[in-house]
């Protein structure tokens, strides 16, 4: 069976229609069955992988980080039920967002690591390669991040500089005058 050629005509329908069509046309109409099963096969398993590793990272780091300073002492079995328990919650949230917005797949992803932008990866970097990083830095870095970014994101969404980028500009700003500074919140200075 001859295969038909990719034609620009098909390719301008699904762009103005879907995009993410474009691909998975192809593939449906282009290759065998065997070769169709292997590339959806896979596609699910990613799509899988990705939705797993993204539900779980921040459930833990919430649990242990922030739940647990806040809580206190408790034992490994309350942790457990805890930390599933912003698992379900994380996954409703993010559920009902991708239920909700019109935004596509890659939309969505692109998004979650804007919040990883301005939000995390400072406290991450400077908490692993500073030493005078502090908790009181780390939280300024947090809160100033995500306040950048989300007022920008609201506000002028195609200014001067990218919203995300500004929250990261703020986050490091942040981090280095919230650890400088006179320590009030955090693990308390060791006496010398």
């Amino acid at each position: 069976m001859p295969y038909s050629a990719v034609t620009p005509e098909m390719v301008a329908r699904l762009v103005k229609d879907d995009s993410q069509l474009i691909l998975p046309t192809l593939i449906l109409e282009h290759l065998p069955l065997h070769a169709q099963i292997i590339f959806f096969g896979a596609l699910l398993s990613v799509i899988m992988s990705t939705a797993s590793g993204t539900l779980l990272a921040p459930s833990v780091t919430i649990s242990e980080n922030v739940l647990r300073g806040l809580v206190g002492e408790m034992s490994d079995r309350r942790f457990l039920w805890m930390t599933r328990a912003v698992v379900v919650c994380f996954a409703f949230l993010v559920t009902g967002y991708a239920v909700y917005t019109d935004a596509t797949i890659h939309k969505m992803v692109e998004n979650a690591y804007k919040i990883t932008l301005s939000a995390a990866f400072t406290p991450l970097v400077f908490g692993l390669y500073w030493r005078r990083a502090t908790t009181q830095g780390a939280a300024a870095a947090i809160v100033a991040g995500l306040a950048t970014w989300i007022s920008l994101e609201l506000t002028a969404p195609d200014g001067l500089i990218a919203p995300q980028f500004a929250g990261l500009l703020a986050s490091i700003a942040a981090m280095l005058l919230g650890s400088l500074a006179p320590q009030r919140y955090g693990v308390p200075q060791r006496p010398a």
